[in-house]
């Protein structure tokens, strides 16, 4: 089954979008099988604005609506707490969220970007989605991440070598409170190291300081760069550790 079969067979829905690449590609399918789907953004201390901002841009191009949902999930049950099942509560809660929000609009059936190069077992988020009945229909039609970023290409969307973004909650150490002030920390972290000319990164908490996970290939400018960047982040944490091994 391609996507196009599958929006034939589903032509109205609702669809978490993050802005990444894989659901903005099923958004732009979505919207040449000219599918009623309408895509929904769900806002929480865990993306970043520049997530909000690529999804608000995407859907400008597309000529589509973005809804906003705005949630707490620290609120939400355990997630705060971090346990080594976070994602499963955490999508429990943004899912929960947005599916209320989709069938008072009236969209019964709830998509999601999940690729077929992602893992299918059962990982805790996996888990969540599967429970609630939201369908992936890259996964579904066997489209693998690869595809989707030279499709992506081909369709002149931004989001074809966006690199993959996970939530600002992985870089907290399982075990460890979540709190906004943490989240904010290594948002503002991240932003500014985008803005050195660093890309595809993750600060990473520890305790006080942080480590700086970069690419291979921006370790060198990194190392002999090393006083600047800690002196960049200095307001942020007591110390910067560089992550010898990339990612």
């Amino acid at each position: 089954m391609t996507l196009r079969d599958f929006f034939t067979l589903h032509p109205k829905a609702a669809l978490a979008f993050s802005g990444g690449t894989d659901s903005a590609y099923l958004l732009y399918e979505a919207v040449q099988s000219g599918a009623d789907v309408q895509p929904y953004f769900v806002k929480s201390a865990f993306q970043p604005a520049f997530e909000l901002a690529d999804a608000e841009r995407l859907c400008k191009d597309l000529g589509v609506t973005l809804r906003l949902l705005k949630l707490d999930v620290l609120a939400a049950p355990r997630v705060a707490e971090n346990p080594a099942e976070r994602c499963y509560w955490c999508k429990t809660a943004i899912f929960s969220s947005l599916i209320a929000a989709a069938r008072a609009d009236g969209y019964e059936l709830v998509l999601d970007g999940t690729n077929a190069s992602d893992r299918a077992d059962d990982r805790p988020g996996m888990r969540a989605l599967r429970e609630l009945g939201v369908r992936s229909p890259l996964r579904e039609c066997g489209v693998m991440k690869a595809d989707v970023r030279r499709l992506s290409a081909e369709a002149g969307l931004f989001t074809a070598a966006k690199p993959s973004y996970a939530c600002l909650a992985t870089r907290v150490p399982t075990g460890e409170t979540i709190t906004e002030e943490k989240l904010h920390k290594v948002e503002e972290a991240e932003s500014r190291l985008f803005a050195l000319g660093y890309s595809d990164l993750r600060v990473r908490l520890r305790g006080a300081s942080a480590l700086l996970q970069l690419p291979e290939g921006q370790l060198a400018r990194a190392r002999e760069h090393r006083a600047e960047l800690q002196q960049e982040l200095a307001d942020l944490f007591e110390t910067l550790t560089l992550d010898p091994k990339g990612r």
